[in-house]
């Protein structure tokens, strides 16, 4: 599966979080995006993290990014809302950004 699949209302994304990281950055992996977050993975602060991290780097609003699997797994996939072909953009500007 590659790191982002196009939707019409959308793109969908895969990630792979490392929680309780030095700091919050995200770059491309092999088919994922590797996320890594300050939050600790305790009562779902690490997903909402993911969450606030990905609207900010998206510029999007916390209500388009949707967690759809993976809630309590590091490999896991978001529903980002929004212009199909900015999302692709800033997918693809991000996906090639050194961590």
């Amino acid at each position: 599966m590659p790191a982002w699949t196009r939707l019409d209302d959308g793109i969908r994304i895969a990630v792979r979080v490392t929680p309780r990281a030095s700091r919050d950055a995200i770059a491309g992996g092999d088919d994922w995006f590797q996320v890594r977050l300050r939050a600790p993975p305790v009562e779902g602060a690490a997903n909402e993290a993911l969450v606030y991290f990905l609207a900010k780097a998206f510029d999007l609003a916390k209500r388009d990014v949707t967690l759809i699997a993976g809630e309590t797994a590091r490999l896991k996939r978001l529903h980002l809302k929004g212009d199909p072909q900015r999302l692709e953009s800033c997918a693809l500007r991000l996906y090639s950004a050194v961590p």
